[in-house]
């Protein structure tokens, strides 16, 4: 089954969107953490980082270059955080790689 990420990139959930390229998608969260929380996601649908191989370095590469290109969009000047959950006791909810780029605002550490 199609997860809500893939069902994003095909057009069937609706997004606001504000990046994409034949590798990544963008769009901001329905449930934001931070005043910019944006995800990056692969089109190509990779379960997590424990899914990676030597053929997704490209990807996985492209994505967080994006993040960056987005972050300098947004005016995220004084920082940003870029986060991706791994599994569920990382925190993981959607079974699709993804990044969270958060900022406009102190983030603080720990996060959880």
């Amino acid at each position: 089954m199609p997860s809500i990420f893939t069902k994003i990139i095909d057009r069937e959930i609706p997004a606001d969107i504000v990046f994409e390229d034949d590798t990544c998608l963008a769009f901001r969260d329905i449930s934001p953490k931070a005043p910019t929380h944006i995800l990056i996601i692969p089109k190509r649908e990779i379960v997590s980082l424990d899914d990676l191989n030597d053929e997704d370095e490209q990807t996985v590469g492209r994505c967080v270059m994006v993040a960056s290109k987005i972050a300098e969009a947004e005016g995220l000047t004084n920082g940003y955080r870029l986060v991706v959950n791994c599994g569920s006791d990382g925190g993981q909810e959607v079974p699709h790689l993804h990044f969270h780029l958060m900022g406009g605002r102190k983030l603080t550490w720990p996060p959880g």
